[in-house]
C-alpha cells in the first residue's frame, strides 16, 4: 500500500501537514531527532524533540498496520473469503486491534470444539441456529438429520450441543461483541488479588495485595506491576472481574434479534457458553495485558524522567580531584584525576585502623595534595562515606588546597568497574581502582561517566525488571542520546562510548574516531573528523553542531553553530568590519547586527536566533551551576536518626508513590506522595526531580525493616 500518511499524522497529534511531511522526509533521509530538532527548524518550523518522535513512532504504527492489512487480506482472499464489506472494513480500520478482530474468524486453527463438530458435518445446523429463522420443521427432526454413529453424533442432543459450539466459537469471533466486552472489563472491571494458600508467611511483603479489589481503570501503574510481580513469584494470584449478567447481556444485545427464532433458544445457550468459556478469558487475558502495558510505559517514563534528571546533573567541571571509593575492612581506594579525567595515580589509605594508620592515611593524603593541584574530593556514598567524610574534614585546610569535599552518589560505579568499558581504559587497573576513577569523574561530568554505564544499573527506576526490556532499552537510550546531544561533548577528551550517542555516529564510528585522536594527537578543528576512517560526509553532517572543540583557532569549533553556517557568520563579521573572534568578544557589536537582512531561503530567522545566542555563550553548558549538599555532620547512620529531625538531602529517585532521599546515612529515606506538600499531588515529579537539594522531616525510623519516613511538608 502506497499511502501518504501525513494529513493523518497532523490531524492526531494537532501539527500542521507541511511540518509532517517535512519530518518524515528528513527521517527518510536518515537525519536524526536532535538533529532536525535543532539544525533544520525552517523546514519543520520549529517541532522540539518531543513531537519529532511523536510523529516517528505513529508513523512506525501506521506503516507496521498497513503491511499487517496487506497479509491479512491475502490470506483472507486465498480463503476465497474476501467480500466486499469485509475488505472496507479491513481496509478502513487505523488501529491494530481491529484489523486483528476481523481477522480472527479467517485465522487458520487448532483443534477446537468447533472444528471438530464441523468435521461432523453440524455445520449446516449452526447456520440455521444463526440464522435465526422462522422454520416449519420440527426441532428434534431436524436435529435428527444429523445424527451419524460413524462421526460421533449419536443422538439429536449431540447433534444441538456441536451446532452450538460452532455458534459459541462464532459468538467469541465477531468484531462488534470483542469491542463492547474490552470496553466493559476496563471500564467497570475490578482487579481482585488473592494470596496463595499457605503462602502468607512466605509472601509477606505483598501482604497489601493478600485480598484487595480495584477498580482497573484507576490502578496506579506501580500497584498494577506489584500485584504482577508477586503472581510471578508463586505469592498471589488475581483476576479482573466484571458483573457476568452485564457482559452476557451485552453479547446477546449484539449477536441475537428479536428471540432469535425457532431456534433460538439454542442461540442463546450458544451467547452464553460462548461467553463463559471463550470470550471471557480471552478478554481477560487481553486487558490483564493492556493494564501490563499500560502500567510499563508509566513506568518507563517515570525511569526515563528520572534519568534524564540525573544525565543533567551540575557537573563541577574541569577540576583536579581526589576520588575515593570508600572501606573499612579494604581501605579506601583513592585516585588522582586531572582535569580532563584522567587517572595519574591510585593508591589505598586506611582511615579506621586505629590512630597510627589513620596519621598514615593522613600524611599520604597531604603528599598528594601537594604532588597535584586537587580541587575536590569525591567521596563515594556506599559504606563508611560518612566516616570517610568526616577524616577529610579534620584534615586542616591546607592539607588538602582547601580543596571541596563532596559525596558523590556512586550508584552503578561498581557495574562500570567490572564491565568491558572500563577494562578497555583501564586493562592493568583492577576494579577498585577504576571504581574509584568512576566516583571521581562522576563528579567532573556526571553525563560523560554515566553513559558508560547501563541505564538500569543507575538506580532511578520503579520496577524496572518487571517492564518489557526492548521497550525500556529504546526509551532509555532515546534519553542518552538527548542528554548528550543537549550538552554537546568535547571531541579531544571524549571517550568512544559517549561519543557513540552523538547524533548520526555509531559506535564503529565512534571508535574510529577515538583510535584517529590516539595515533594522530588532538583534533584542530572539527572538519578533521572526516579523516577518521568510517567518518563519512551524512554522518559528519549529523554530528559536526554537537561536537566541541575548546581552544580551537576558529571560535566556531567549541560553540553549537553548524559549520555549514560558518561562512553566514564570517559574512555578519566583515559586515562590520571585524572577523568571528571579534563578534564573539563584543557584545556592543553583535547588538549592530540586523539578523533580518540574513534571512534567505536556506536560513530562517530560527536558525538566526541561535546563532546570536551561541555568538553570546558559545558551547554554554545547558546544565545549572553545580550545588554541594551539606549533610549534618552529627548524622551519620540510621541509629543517628531521631523523630522530629530536620535535615538537608538529595532526592536520588522519584516513583509514582513518592520520592527517596538521601540525607546522609548510607540508607534513603522515603517521602511518600502525602508528604509532599500541603495539597494533593497525583505526581511526585510536580514537587521535586532526581538531583535536587531539599529539606525534610524524619517522621518515623524502623532499624529492622531499615525504613525511614520522610516529609517535606512538615519540614517547611
Amino acid at each position: 500500500m502506497n499511502i501518504d500518511y501525513s494529513k493523518e499524522i497532523a490531524t492526531e497529534l494537532k501539527i500542521k501537514e507541511t511540518q509532517v511531511c517535512a519530518v518524515m522526509t528528513l527521517l527518510g533521509d536518515s537525519a536524526t531527532v536532535p538533529f532536525i530538532a535543532r539544525y533544520r527548524k525552517e523546514a519543520t518550523e520549529s517541532l522540539d524533540e518531543v513531537q519529532i518522535e511523536n510523529i516517528q513512532d505513529r508513523l512506525s504504527y501506521l506503516q507496521d498496520l498497513d503491511k499487517r492489512k496487506e497479509t491479512v487480506l491475502k490470506t483472507i482472499d486465498e480463503q476465497g473469503k474476501l467480500t466486499d464489506d469485509l475488505k472496507e472494513k479491513i481496509e478502513g480500520t487505523r488501529d491494530m486491534v481491529e484489523l486483528e478482530d476481523l481477522y480472527l474468524p479467517y485465522k487458520p486453527k487448532r483443534k477446537t470444539k468447533a472444528t471438530v463438530a464441523i468435521a461432523r458435518g453440524l455445520e449446516p445446523l449452526a447456520d440455521l441456529i444463526w440464522s435465526q429463522m422462522r422454520i416449519s420443521d420440527a426441532p428434534d427432526a431436524l436435529a435428527a438429520r444429523f445424527v451419524n454413529a460413524e462421526k460421533e453424533v449419536l443422538d439429536a442432543a449431540a447433534a444441538w450441543a456441536g451446532a452450538r459450539d460452532i455458534c459459541a466459537e462464532r459468538v467469541s469471533e465477531q468484531a462488534e461483541v470483542r469491542s463492547v466486552l474490552r470496553d466493559l472489563y476496563q471500564r467497570n472491571g475490578s482487579i481482585v488479588s488473592k494470596v496463595k494458600k499457605d503462602k502468607e508467611e512466605q509472601g509477606a511483603k505483598y501482604k497489601d495485595y493478600f485480598d484487595r479489589s480495584e477498580p482497573a481503570s484507576s490502578i496506579p501503574g506501580h500497584r498494577m506491576l506489584a500485584i504482577r510481580r508477586g503472581e510471578a513469584e508463586g505469592f498471589l494470584t488475581f483476576r479482573i472481574v466484571v458483573d457476568k449478567d452485564r457482559a452476557v447481556s451485552l453479547c446477546k444485545q449484539r449477536v441475537i434479534r428479536g428471540d432469535g427464532g425457532t431456534l433460538g433458544q439454542h442461540l442463546n445457550l450458544a451467547v452464553e457458553d460462548g461467553y463463559s468459556r471463550l470470550l471471557s478469558l480471552s478478554i481477560e487475558g487481553w486487558v490483564r495485558n493492556e493494564l501490563r502495558k499500560r502500567a510499563e510505559v508509566e513506568a518507563i517514563s517515570v525511569f526515563a524522567m528520572n534519568l534524564r534528571r540525573l544525565l543533567m546533573a551540575s557537573p563541577l567541571g574541569g577540576k583536579w580531584v581526589l576520588g575515593v571509593d570508600p572501606g573499612i575492612r579494604t581501605g579506601c581506594k583513592t585516585v588522582v584525576i586531572d582535569d580532563k579525567g584522567d587517572l595519574l595515580e591510585n593508591t589505598v589509605i586506611f582511615t579506621m585502623r586505629g590512630d597510627a594508620e589513620t596519621q598514615r592515611a593522613a600524611e599520604t593524603v597531604r603528599s598528594l595534595c601537594k604532588k597535584y593541584p586537587i580541587e575536590a574530593v569525591a567521596i563515594g556514598n556506599g559504606t563508611a562515606s560518612r566516616e570517610t567524610e568526616a577524616f577529610f574534614r579534620q584534615l586542616p585546610a591546607e592539607a588538602i588546597n582547601s580543596a571541596v569535599i563532596i559525596i558523590v552518589n556512586e550508584s552503578g560505579a561498581s557495574i562500570y568497574s567490572a564491565s568491558e568499558i572500563a577494562r578497555k581504559e583501564f586493562p592493568d587497573q583492577d576494579i577498585t581502582v577504576r571504581g574509584a576513577v568512576s566516583i571521581g569523574r562522576r563528579l567532573q561530568d556526571p553525563l560523560a561517566e554515566l553513559v558508560k554505564i547501563d541505564p538500569k544499573s543507575v538506580g532511578v527506576g520503579q520496577y524496572q525488571h518487571d517492564v518489557d526490556q526492548g521497550e525500556l532499552k529504546n526509551s532509555l537510550d532515546q534519553v542518552v542520546a538527548s542528554c548528550v546531544n543537549q550538552v554537546g561533548v568535547e571531541l579531544n577528551t571524549a571517550s568512544a562510548r559517549l561519543l557513540s550517542y552523538v547524533s548520526g555516529l555509531t559506535s564503529a564510528q565512534a571508535e574510529s574516531i577515538v583510535n584517529y585522536r590516539r595515533e594522530n594527537g588532538p583534533f584542530a578543528n572539527r572538519s578533521q573528523v572526516k579523516k577518521a576512517p568510517k567518518v563519512g560526509p551524512k554522518s559528519f553532517e549529523q554530528a559536526a553542531g554537537f561536537l566541541r572543540i575548546r581552544g580551537a583557532k576558529n571560535p566556531l569549533d567549541a560553540s553549537a553553530v553548524h559549520p555549514e553556517r560558518y561562512a553566514l557568520v564570517k559574512e555578519m563579521a566583515k559586515d562590520l568590519g571585524a572577523d568571528v573572534p571579534s563578534l564573539i568578544g563584543d557584545e556592543e557589536l553583535r547588538k549592530r547586527i540586523d539578523v533580518g537582512r540574513y534571512i534567505s531561503d536556506a536560513v530562517g530567522r530560527p536558525t538566526l536566533v541561535d546563532i546570536m545566542a551561541e555568538l553570546a555563550k558559545p558551547g554554554r553548558d545547558p546544565r545549572e551551576q553545580f550545588e554541594q549538599v551539606q549533610f549534618d555532620p552529627d548524622v551519620s547512620k540510621m541509629e543517628d536518626l531521631v523523630e522530629g529531625m530536620t535535615l538537608q538531602g538529595v532526592v536520588t529517585n522519584v516513583t509514582n508513590f513518592g520520592a527517596f532521599v538521601d540525607i546522609g546515612v548510607h540508607q534513603d529515606g522515603l517521602v511518600h506522595v502525602s508528604q509532599m506538600a500541603n495539597r494533593y499531588v497525583s505526581d511526585p515529579s510536580e514537587v521535586v526531580q532526581v538531583d535536587n537539594r531539599i529539606k525534610v522531616k524524619v517522621i518515623g525510623v524502623d532499624l529492622a525493616r531499615k525504613r525511614i519516613a520522610l516529609s517535606i511538608k512538615q519540614a517547611t
